[in-house]
Protein backbone atom coordinates (compact mmCIF):
# COMPACT_ATOMS: atom_id res chain seq x y z
CA UNK A 1 0.00 0.00 0.00
CA UNK A 2 2.80 2.36 0.91
CA UNK A 3 4.56 1.70 -2.37
CA UNK A 4 1.35 2.31 -4.32
CA UNK A 5 0.75 5.56 -2.46
CA UNK A 6 4.27 6.74 -3.23
CA UNK A 7 3.87 5.88 -6.91
CA UNK A 8 0.52 7.71 -7.03
CA UNK A 9 2.00 10.77 -5.35
CA UNK A 10 4.89 10.81 -7.81
CA UNK A 11 2.51 10.57 -10.76
CA UNK A 12 0.41 13.41 -9.37
CA UNK A 13 3.50 15.57 -8.82
CA UNK A 14 4.68 14.83 -12.35
CA UNK A 15 1.28 15.73 -13.84
CA UNK A 16 1.12 19.01 -11.93
CA UNK A 17 4.65 19.94 -12.94
CA UNK A 18 3.91 19.21 -16.59
CA UNK A 19 0.77 21.38 -16.45
CA UNK A 20 2.66 24.29 -14.90
CA UNK A 21 5.42 24.05 -17.46
CA UNK A 22 2.81 23.71 -20.20
CA UNK A 23 1.47 27.20 -19.57
CA UNK A 24 4.97 28.67 -19.63
CA UNK A 25 5.91 26.77 -22.79
CA UNK A 26 2.61 27.65 -24.49
CA UNK A 27 3.18 31.36 -23.83
CA UNK A 28 6.84 31.10 -24.80
CA UNK A 29 5.85 29.53 -28.12
CA UNK A 30 3.01 32.01 -28.73
CA UNK A 31 3.31 35.08 -26.55
CA UNK A 32 -0.13 36.28 -27.65
CA UNK A 33 -1.62 33.66 -25.35
CA UNK A 34 -0.52 35.86 -22.44
CA UNK A 35 -3.20 38.29 -23.58
CA UNK A 36 -5.79 36.10 -21.84
CA UNK A 37 -9.23 37.46 -22.79
CA UNK A 38 -7.53 39.81 -25.30
CA UNK A 39 -6.22 36.87 -27.34
CA UNK A 40 -7.32 37.20 -30.96
CA UNK A 41 -9.47 34.22 -31.88
CA UNK A 42 -7.20 31.35 -33.01
CA UNK A 43 -9.91 29.26 -34.69
CA UNK A 44 -10.39 25.51 -34.35
CA UNK A 45 -7.29 23.43 -33.69
CA UNK A 46 -8.60 19.91 -34.41
CA UNK A 47 -10.69 18.00 -36.91
CA UNK A 48 -14.22 16.99 -35.97
CA UNK A 49 -15.21 13.38 -35.35
CA UNK A 50 -17.62 11.86 -37.87
CA UNK A 51 -21.24 11.52 -36.83
CA UNK A 52 -22.46 8.14 -35.58
CA UNK A 53 -23.80 5.92 -38.35
CA UNK A 54 -27.21 7.02 -39.55
CA UNK A 55 -27.12 10.40 -37.79
CA UNK A 56 -26.88 13.93 -39.19
CA UNK A 57 -26.80 17.42 -37.66
CA UNK A 58 -30.09 19.29 -37.71
CA UNK A 59 -29.96 22.05 -35.06
CA UNK A 60 -27.27 24.30 -33.53
CA UNK A 61 -27.55 26.27 -30.31
CA UNK A 62 -24.74 28.83 -30.14
CA UNK A 63 -23.54 31.35 -27.58
CA UNK A 64 -20.49 33.45 -28.39
CA UNK A 65 -18.51 36.52 -27.59
CA UNK A 66 -18.10 39.49 -29.88
CA UNK A 67 -14.97 39.57 -32.01
CA UNK A 68 -11.75 41.51 -31.48
CA UNK A 69 -12.29 45.07 -30.34
CA UNK A 70 -10.50 48.24 -29.37
CA UNK A 71 -9.74 48.58 -25.67
CA UNK A 72 -12.47 49.98 -23.45
CA UNK A 73 -12.16 53.43 -21.91
CA UNK A 74 -10.05 56.46 -22.77
CA UNK A 75 -7.72 55.77 -19.82
CA UNK A 76 -6.54 52.64 -21.55
CA UNK A 77 -4.91 54.87 -24.16
CA UNK A 78 -4.35 58.09 -22.22
CA UNK A 79 -2.55 56.76 -19.15
CA UNK A 80 0.34 55.08 -21.00
CA UNK A 81 0.46 57.80 -23.66
CA UNK A 82 0.59 60.85 -21.38
CA UNK A 83 2.93 59.15 -18.89
CA UNK A 84 5.40 58.39 -21.66
CA UNK A 85 4.88 61.82 -23.26
CA UNK A 86 5.68 63.59 -19.99
CA UNK A 87 8.76 61.45 -19.50
CA UNK A 88 9.90 62.25 -23.02
CA UNK A 89 9.46 65.99 -22.48
CA UNK A 90 11.72 65.73 -19.42
CA UNK A 91 14.32 63.59 -21.15
CA UNK A 92 13.48 60.58 -18.99
CA UNK A 93 12.81 58.02 -21.75
CA UNK A 94 15.30 55.47 -23.00
CA UNK A 95 15.57 54.90 -26.77
CA UNK A 96 13.29 51.89 -26.31
CA UNK A 97 10.87 54.08 -24.36
CA UNK A 98 10.72 56.50 -27.31
CA UNK A 99 9.85 53.61 -29.61
CA UNK A 100 7.06 52.54 -27.28
CA UNK A 101 5.71 56.10 -27.17
CA UNK A 102 5.59 56.10 -30.98
CA UNK A 103 3.57 52.85 -31.04
CA UNK A 104 1.25 53.92 -28.23
CA UNK A 105 0.51 57.19 -30.04
CA UNK A 106 -0.56 55.27 -33.13
CA UNK A 107 -2.75 52.94 -31.09
CA UNK A 108 -4.29 55.93 -29.35
CA UNK A 109 -4.93 57.80 -32.59
CA UNK A 110 -6.64 54.70 -33.95
CA UNK A 111 -8.63 53.79 -30.85
CA UNK A 112 -9.87 57.08 -29.37
CA UNK A 113 -13.59 57.55 -30.03
CA UNK A 114 -13.68 53.85 -30.95
CA UNK A 115 -13.25 52.51 -27.41
CA UNK A 116 -14.77 49.04 -27.17
CA UNK A 117 -15.85 48.97 -30.81
CA UNK A 118 -15.37 46.00 -33.11
CA UNK A 119 -12.17 46.04 -35.15
CA UNK A 120 -11.97 44.84 -38.74
CA UNK A 121 -10.36 41.65 -37.47
CA UNK A 122 -13.28 41.14 -35.09
CA UNK A 123 -15.75 41.35 -37.95
CA UNK A 124 -13.71 38.86 -39.97
CA UNK A 125 -13.58 36.42 -37.06
CA UNK A 126 -17.35 36.12 -37.02
CA UNK A 127 -17.62 35.80 -40.77
CA UNK A 128 -15.11 32.95 -40.55
CA UNK A 129 -16.93 31.24 -37.67
CA UNK A 130 -20.22 31.44 -39.60
CA UNK A 131 -18.53 30.10 -42.74
CA UNK A 132 -17.10 27.11 -40.89
CA UNK A 133 -20.44 26.50 -39.18
CA UNK A 134 -22.10 26.31 -42.58
CA UNK A 135 -19.36 24.16 -44.12
CA UNK A 136 -19.21 21.75 -41.18
CA UNK A 137 -22.96 21.34 -40.69
CA UNK A 138 -24.59 22.13 -44.06
CA UNK A 139 -27.71 20.08 -43.25
CA UNK A 140 -28.62 22.62 -40.56
CA UNK A 141 -28.77 25.48 -43.04
CA UNK A 142 -30.48 23.88 -46.04
CA UNK A 143 -33.44 25.54 -47.73
CA UNK A 144 -35.43 28.38 -46.15
CA UNK A 145 -34.77 27.19 -42.63
CA UNK A 146 -35.19 29.52 -39.69
CA UNK A 147 -32.29 31.29 -37.96
CA UNK A 148 -33.04 33.05 -34.67
CA UNK A 149 -30.21 35.44 -33.74
CA UNK A 150 -29.96 37.63 -30.65
CA UNK A 151 -27.33 40.00 -29.37
CA UNK A 152 -26.75 42.05 -26.26
CA UNK A 153 -27.46 45.75 -26.75
CA UNK A 154 -23.75 46.56 -27.07
CA UNK A 155 -22.79 47.63 -30.59
CA UNK A 156 -19.74 45.33 -30.91
CA UNK A 157 -21.99 42.36 -30.21
CA UNK A 158 -24.63 43.55 -32.66
CA UNK A 159 -22.02 44.00 -35.38
CA UNK A 160 -20.55 40.57 -34.63
CA UNK A 161 -24.01 39.07 -35.10
CA UNK A 162 -24.64 40.96 -38.32
CA UNK A 163 -21.32 39.93 -39.84
CA UNK A 164 -22.07 36.28 -39.05
CA UNK A 165 -25.57 36.50 -40.53
CA UNK A 166 -24.36 38.23 -43.67
CA UNK A 167 -21.86 35.42 -44.19
CA UNK A 168 -24.57 32.78 -43.83
CA UNK A 169 -26.70 34.62 -46.38
CA UNK A 170 -23.81 34.47 -48.87
CA UNK A 171 -24.08 30.69 -48.74
CA UNK A 172 -27.87 30.48 -48.59
CA UNK A 173 -29.91 33.59 -49.49
CA UNK A 174 -33.11 31.67 -48.68
CA UNK A 175 -32.48 31.61 -44.93
CA UNK A 176 -35.34 32.96 -42.83
CA UNK A 177 -33.42 35.15 -40.39
CA UNK A 178 -34.78 37.00 -37.39
CA UNK A 179 -32.28 39.10 -35.47
CA UNK A 180 -32.75 41.31 -32.47
CA UNK A 181 -30.91 43.17 -29.72
CA UNK A 182 -33.25 44.15 -26.91
CA UNK A 183 -33.10 44.76 -23.17
CA UNK A 184 -36.06 42.40 -23.05
CA UNK A 185 -33.67 39.48 -23.45
CA UNK A 186 -30.82 40.63 -21.21
CA UNK A 187 -32.08 38.53 -18.29
CA UNK A 188 -30.46 35.54 -19.98
CA UNK A 189 -28.21 37.13 -22.63
CA UNK A 190 -26.14 39.19 -20.19
CA UNK A 191 -27.48 38.70 -16.68
CA UNK A 192 -24.43 39.78 -14.72
CA UNK A 193 -26.08 42.13 -12.28
CA UNK A 194 -28.04 39.61 -10.27
CA UNK A 195 -27.69 38.25 -6.75
CA UNK A 196 -24.83 35.97 -7.78
CA UNK A 197 -22.86 38.92 -9.13
CA UNK A 198 -22.93 40.47 -5.65
CA UNK A 199 -22.02 37.18 -4.00
CA UNK A 200 -18.88 36.64 -6.06
CA UNK A 201 -17.37 39.94 -4.87
CA UNK A 202 -17.03 38.75 -1.29
CA UNK A 203 -14.21 39.92 0.97
CA UNK A 204 -12.44 36.55 1.11
CA UNK A 205 -12.19 36.41 -2.69
CA UNK A 206 -11.02 39.99 -2.95
CA UNK A 207 -8.36 39.47 -0.27
CA UNK A 208 -7.18 36.21 -1.83
CA UNK A 209 -6.76 37.83 -5.24
CA UNK A 210 -5.07 40.90 -3.76
CA UNK A 211 -2.51 38.72 -1.97
CA UNK A 212 -1.90 36.67 -5.11
CA UNK A 213 -1.34 39.80 -7.21
CA UNK A 214 1.08 41.21 -4.66
CA UNK A 215 3.25 38.12 -5.14
CA UNK A 216 3.35 38.47 -8.93
CA UNK A 217 3.38 42.20 -9.73
CA UNK A 218 7.07 43.06 -9.98
CA UNK A 219 7.67 45.42 -12.95
CA UNK A 220 11.21 46.65 -12.19
CA UNK A 221 12.57 45.27 -15.44
CA UNK A 222 9.93 47.08 -17.50
CA UNK A 223 10.65 50.38 -15.77
CA UNK A 224 14.36 50.07 -16.57
CA UNK A 225 13.56 49.37 -20.22
CA UNK A 226 11.39 52.47 -20.61
CA UNK A 227 12.84 55.08 -18.24
CA UNK A 228 16.38 56.29 -17.57
CA UNK A 229 15.68 57.88 -14.19
CA UNK A 230 14.57 55.83 -11.17
CA UNK A 231 13.49 58.98 -9.35
CA UNK A 232 11.08 59.84 -12.14
CA UNK A 233 9.63 56.33 -11.92
CA UNK A 234 8.72 57.05 -8.29
CA UNK A 235 6.56 59.96 -9.45
CA UNK A 236 4.23 57.92 -11.64
CA UNK A 237 1.30 55.72 -10.68
CA UNK A 238 3.17 52.57 -11.57
CA UNK A 239 0.29 50.19 -11.00
CA UNK A 240 -2.13 51.93 -13.37
CA UNK A 241 0.57 52.70 -15.92
CA UNK A 242 1.79 49.11 -16.13
CA UNK A 243 -1.75 47.72 -16.18
CA UNK A 244 -2.87 49.92 -19.09
CA UNK A 245 0.39 49.50 -20.99
CA UNK A 246 0.13 45.72 -20.70
CA UNK A 247 -3.47 45.98 -21.91
CA UNK A 248 -2.25 47.76 -25.05
CA UNK A 249 0.40 45.09 -25.53
CA UNK A 250 -2.27 42.40 -25.24
CA UNK A 251 -4.74 44.03 -27.59
CA UNK A 252 -2.35 45.17 -30.31
CA UNK A 253 -2.92 41.78 -32.00
CA UNK A 254 -6.55 42.76 -32.62
CA UNK A 255 -5.74 46.01 -34.43
CA UNK A 256 -4.61 46.89 -37.93
CA UNK A 257 -1.11 47.48 -36.53
CA UNK A 258 -0.64 43.82 -35.57
CA UNK A 259 1.60 43.04 -38.55
CA UNK A 260 3.78 46.13 -38.07
CA UNK A 261 4.51 46.37 -34.35
CA UNK A 262 4.66 44.47 -31.10
CA UNK A 263 4.97 45.59 -27.49
CA UNK A 264 5.75 42.18 -26.05
CA UNK A 265 9.51 42.68 -26.35
CA UNK A 266 9.60 45.38 -23.65
CA UNK A 267 8.61 42.82 -21.00
CA UNK A 268 10.78 40.05 -19.62
CA UNK A 269 9.56 36.46 -19.89
CA UNK A 270 8.89 36.42 -16.15
CA UNK A 271 6.90 39.67 -16.31
CA UNK A 272 4.75 38.34 -19.12
CA UNK A 273 4.09 35.08 -17.31
CA UNK A 274 3.33 36.79 -14.00
CA UNK A 275 0.98 39.31 -15.59
CA UNK A 276 -0.79 36.44 -17.32
CA UNK A 277 -1.08 34.62 -13.99
CA UNK A 278 -2.75 37.66 -12.43
CA UNK A 279 -5.23 37.90 -15.31
CA UNK A 280 -5.87 34.18 -15.12
CA UNK A 281 -6.46 34.26 -11.37
CA UNK A 282 -8.78 37.26 -11.61
CA UNK A 283 -11.04 35.53 -14.10
CA UNK A 284 -11.04 32.33 -12.07
CA UNK A 285 -12.01 34.16 -8.87
CA UNK A 286 -14.91 36.11 -10.32
CA UNK A 287 -16.17 33.80 -13.06
CA UNK A 288 -14.98 30.31 -12.23
CA UNK A 289 -15.54 27.59 -9.62
CA UNK A 290 -13.90 29.59 -6.82
CA UNK A 291 -14.66 27.90 -3.48
CA UNK A 292 -14.37 31.14 -1.50
CA UNK A 293 -17.49 32.59 -3.13
CA UNK A 294 -19.12 29.18 -3.76
CA UNK A 295 -18.57 29.52 -7.51
CA UNK A 296 -21.01 32.41 -7.64
CA UNK A 297 -19.61 33.74 -10.91
CA UNK A 298 -20.67 30.58 -12.72
CA UNK A 299 -24.22 30.88 -11.49
CA UNK A 300 -24.69 34.29 -13.06
CA UNK A 301 -25.46 32.20 -16.15
CA UNK A 302 -28.34 30.16 -14.71
CA UNK A 303 -30.92 31.92 -16.86
CA UNK A 304 -28.79 31.37 -19.94
CA UNK A 305 -28.54 27.62 -19.34
CA UNK A 306 -32.31 27.48 -18.76
CA UNK A 307 -32.81 29.29 -22.08
CA UNK A 308 -30.48 26.88 -23.88
CA UNK A 309 -32.42 23.89 -22.51
CA UNK A 310 -35.89 25.31 -23.14
CA UNK A 311 -35.08 26.54 -26.63
CA UNK A 312 -33.48 23.22 -27.56
CA UNK A 313 -36.44 21.26 -26.20
CA UNK A 314 -38.73 23.29 -28.45
CA UNK A 315 -36.54 23.25 -31.54
CA UNK A 316 -35.50 19.60 -31.60
CA UNK A 317 -39.13 18.53 -31.84
CA UNK A 318 -39.11 20.01 -35.32
CA UNK A 319 -37.76 18.14 -38.35
CA UNK A 320 -35.64 21.10 -39.49
CA UNK A 321 -35.34 23.81 -36.80
CA UNK A 322 -32.20 25.59 -38.06
CA UNK A 323 -30.09 27.47 -35.51
CA UNK A 324 -30.24 29.69 -32.44
CA UNK A 325 -27.34 32.16 -32.42
CA UNK A 326 -26.50 34.41 -29.46
CA UNK A 327 -23.80 37.10 -29.24
CA UNK A 328 -22.54 38.49 -25.96
CA UNK A 329 -19.32 38.90 -23.93
CA UNK A 330 -16.47 36.86 -22.45
CA UNK A 331 -17.83 37.70 -19.01
CA UNK A 332 -20.80 35.52 -20.03
CA UNK A 333 -19.09 32.80 -22.07
CA UNK A 334 -16.38 32.09 -19.51
CA UNK A 335 -18.70 31.41 -16.53
CA UNK A 336 -21.00 29.46 -18.86
CA UNK A 337 -18.10 27.15 -19.75
CA UNK A 338 -17.38 26.67 -16.04
CA UNK A 339 -21.03 26.05 -15.17
CA UNK A 340 -21.23 23.42 -17.92
CA UNK A 341 -17.85 22.08 -16.71
CA UNK A 342 -16.61 21.79 -20.27
CA UNK A 343 -13.15 20.18 -20.41
CA UNK A 344 -13.03 20.21 -16.63
CA UNK A 345 -12.95 24.00 -16.32
CA UNK A 346 -15.71 23.81 -13.73
CA UNK A 347 -13.59 21.79 -11.31
CA UNK A 348 -12.52 23.93 -8.33
CA UNK A 349 -8.88 24.62 -7.53
CA UNK A 350 -8.07 25.04 -3.85
CA UNK A 351 -5.28 27.60 -4.17
CA UNK A 352 -4.76 30.33 -6.78
CA UNK A 353 -1.08 29.41 -6.92
CA UNK A 354 -2.16 25.98 -8.19
CA UNK A 355 -4.17 27.21 -11.19
CA UNK A 356 -1.31 26.72 -13.64
CA UNK A 357 -0.49 23.32 -12.07
CA UNK A 358 -4.09 22.17 -12.47
CA UNK A 359 -4.31 23.21 -16.13
CA UNK A 360 -6.78 26.06 -15.62
CA UNK A 361 -5.72 28.28 -18.53
CA UNK A 362 -8.10 31.08 -19.46
CA UNK A 363 -6.64 31.40 -22.95
CA UNK A 364 -8.24 28.05 -23.75
CA UNK A 365 -11.66 29.39 -22.78
CA UNK A 366 -12.28 33.01 -23.72
CA UNK A 367 -10.30 34.59 -26.54
CA UNK A 368 -12.01 37.23 -28.61
CA UNK A 369 -14.97 35.64 -30.45
CA UNK A 370 -14.95 32.62 -28.10
CA UNK A 371 -18.02 30.46 -28.46
CA UNK A 372 -19.91 27.43 -27.26
CA UNK A 373 -21.89 25.41 -29.80
CA UNK A 374 -24.36 22.64 -29.02
CA UNK A 375 -24.72 20.65 -32.24
CA UNK A 376 -27.74 18.33 -32.25
CA UNK A 377 -27.99 15.16 -34.33
CA UNK A 378 -30.98 13.03 -35.33
CA UNK A 379 -31.48 9.78 -37.18
CA UNK A 380 -31.67 10.59 -40.89
CA UNK A 381 -34.89 8.60 -41.26
CA UNK A 382 -36.82 10.89 -38.90
CA UNK A 383 -38.72 13.39 -41.00
CA UNK A 384 -41.94 14.35 -39.18
CA UNK A 385 -42.81 16.17 -35.99
CA UNK A 386 -44.43 13.02 -34.60
CA UNK A 387 -41.30 10.95 -35.25
CA UNK A 388 -39.19 13.54 -33.43
CA UNK A 389 -41.24 13.43 -30.21
CA UNK A 390 -39.47 10.49 -28.60
CA UNK A 391 -36.39 10.28 -30.78
CA UNK A 392 -32.93 9.56 -29.37
CA UNK A 393 -31.31 12.91 -30.03
CA UNK A 394 -27.53 13.18 -29.81
CA UNK A 395 -25.55 16.31 -29.06
CA UNK A 396 -21.91 17.27 -29.03
CA UNK A 397 -20.51 20.46 -27.56
CA UNK A 398 -17.84 22.57 -29.22
CA UNK A 399 -15.69 25.03 -27.30
CA UNK A 400 -14.14 27.48 -29.72
CA UNK A 401 -15.14 25.06 -32.50
CA UNK A 402 -13.24 22.11 -31.04
CA UNK A 403 -15.02 19.12 -29.52
CA UNK A 404 -15.31 19.42 -25.77
CA UNK A 405 -16.01 16.96 -22.98
CA UNK A 406 -18.82 16.91 -20.45
CA UNK A 407 -18.82 14.86 -17.23
CA UNK A 408 -21.68 12.80 -18.65
CA UNK A 409 -21.60 9.07 -19.42
CA UNK A 410 -21.91 8.21 -23.09
CA UNK A 411 -21.45 5.24 -25.38
CA UNK A 412 -20.59 7.41 -28.40
CA UNK A 413 -18.12 10.11 -27.27
CA UNK A 414 -17.68 12.94 -28.18
CA UNK A 415 -21.42 12.64 -28.75
CA UNK A 416 -23.86 12.50 -25.85
CA UNK A 417 -27.52 11.59 -25.54
CA UNK A 418 -29.47 14.83 -25.12
CA UNK A 419 -31.67 13.33 -22.38
CA UNK A 420 -28.51 12.66 -20.34
CA UNK A 421 -27.03 16.10 -21.02
CA UNK A 422 -30.32 17.73 -20.17
CA UNK A 423 -30.49 15.88 -16.85
CA UNK A 424 -26.88 16.82 -16.10
CA UNK A 425 -27.49 20.50 -16.80
CA UNK A 426 -30.53 20.53 -14.53
CA UNK A 427 -28.51 18.83 -11.78
CA UNK A 428 -25.68 21.30 -12.29
CA UNK A 429 -28.03 24.25 -11.91
CA UNK A 430 -29.46 22.73 -8.75
CA UNK A 431 -26.05 23.07 -7.08
CA UNK A 432 -26.33 26.87 -7.10
CA UNK A 433 -25.87 28.36 -3.62
CA UNK A 434 -28.80 30.07 -1.97
CA UNK A 435 -28.87 33.86 -2.32
CA UNK A 436 -31.03 36.53 -0.80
Amino acid sequence: MKKSAIVLACLLWFTLSVNAQQARSDIKANVNLAASNYLAYPGPQKKLSPAPAGYEPFYISHYGRHGSRYTIGKDSYNIPYFTLLKADSLGKLTPRGKEVLFIIKQLRDMGLSREGELTLLGAQQHRDIARRMYERFPQVFNGNTHIDAKSTVVIRCILSMENALQQLLVYNPKLDIRHDASRHDMYYMNDEHNAYDKLRHDKLSKDSLKAFNARHSNSDHLMSVLFNDSEFVKSIDRGRFVSELFKQAKNLQSTDLRNKYSLWNIFSDDEIYNFWQMDNAGWYVYGGPNKLNKGAGMYTQLNLVKNIIETADTCIRLPHPGATLRYAHESDVMPLVCLLNLNGFGNPVDNLDDLAYKGWYGYKIFPMACNVQFVFYKNKRLATRKQMQNADILVKVLLNEDEATLPVKTNCAPYYHWKDVRAYLQQRMATAPAVQ
